[in-house]
């Protein structure tokens, strides 16, 4: 088997060390967890787990829906608080799995309290709590974004909580996302909110140019001062602002299986990270919501490998990228990339 097929063998690619810039805490799931809490609260799904997996996740050949897509995203599973805690530990170690070393994983307190109107902080120091213990567990290196949605708050309702948050005084939590429709509530709506977040010497991502285009992504940089742009696929249509993410190493985090299912890139083998990489702008490989999608990042390696022709190095290059692209400091960036390039290495002395 050549070093190409091994990169290509899923039970190979799953333990490549992998540094992930762009997955929802809400679209990966423990299944057997969500699945006992789902009977236990006596919600109307099937005592048979793989009726429920039908019932809960996206079918993985299925042909693009975005309504479906969207319809498998739910927030009222949860009646207690232990249940936050059992669906994000039990989350959060299936990640070593996956081959996952870095992740800066984000996720929306509101998603886990609106239900039983559960406080917001309590929430977040939850989640974080359990998620940090299994991420312990397990080894894998963890830090937090916050996820706001732009269709559900106002950028002053925004405000508010973000003001709230910070009493946390929680130092994993390295940034802010937004999230959400990008067409109906474009980024000028939230300059104000950015400003506040910038004054903290936070950084943010933006969902931006996946449905959009790339005017969006311009106005997510200069407005919101972005660090990094969740998606960008409009990206490959505009040849100027490929040099603005070069100059400015803005990374753009991309999820090729998700974008297929939404429907917002459908043509997989064509794409726009593969000929983003090649030209040099700072790209990323990530799952976004892979339980829903019936998948895992490897899978989106394996289609990385299979439609772009990366090779080793290039799959080593893409995670130093995103190394670049966290929202650590610059001597915590040093001594991941240091300790990366170890683990690529003890990968490739093992497997290849």
């Amino acid at each position: 088997m050549t070093t190409g097929e091994k990169l290509q063998t899923k039970s190979i690619m799953k333990h490549f060390p992998k540094v992930e810039l762009h997955r929802h805490l809400e679209g990966t799931f423990n299944l057997k967890t969500l699945h006992r809490i789902a009977l236990k609260n006596e919600l109307p799904y099937d005592s048979d787990l793989d009726e429920f997996k039908k019932a809960v996740q996206f079918p993985k050949d299925s042909e693009p829906d975005f309504l479906k897509f969207l319809s498998k995203f739910k927030n009222d599973w949860y009646r207690s608080k232990q249940d936050v805690y059992d669906i994000v530990h039990d989350s959060v170690l299936d990640f070593v799995n996956d081959g996952l070393f870095y992740i800066e994983l984000r996720f929306s307190p509101e998603h886990y309290a609106l239900q039983n109107d559960f406080d917001r902080l309590e929430i977040t120091r939850l989640v974080i709590e359990a998620s940090n213990k299994a991420a312990k567990a397990t080894g894998v290196r963890i830090k937090y974004l916050i996820t706001f949605n732009r269709g559900k708050q106002n950028q002053y309702e925004m405000i508010d909580l973000y003001e709230e948050l910070k009493k946390l005084n929680i130092p994993e939590i390295v940034g802010m996302d937004l999230a959400g429709d990008e067409t109906g509530f474009p980024p000028e709506n939230f300059t104000e909110f950015f400003a506040a977040v910038h004054k903290d010497g936070i950084s943010a991502t933006i969902h931006a140019g996946e449905v959009s285009p790339s005017s969006q992504i311009w106005d997510s940089i200069n407005q919101l001062k972005a660090a990094r742009i969740g998606h960008g696929t409009s990206t490959i249509d505009d040849e100027e602002l490929q040099e603005v993410l070069k100059q400015k190493g803005i990374v753009l985090e991309q999820c090729i299986t998700s974008n297929y299912q939404t429907g917002s890139w459908v043509d997989q083998k064509n794409h726009p990270l593969g000929r983003l990489y090649r030209a040099g702008v700072p790209v990323s490989i990530n799952s976004d919501d892979p339980t829903i999608q019936d998948t895992d990042l490897t899978d989106d390696y394996i289609k990385a490998v299979q439609f772009f022709d990366l090779d080793f190095d290039d799959l080593v290059k893409l995670n130093l990228i995103a190394i670049n692209g966290t929202f650590l400091s610059n001597a915590e960036k040093a001594q991941l990339k240091t300790d990366y390039l170890k683990a690529t290495e003890a990968f490739a002395k093992k497997y290849l």
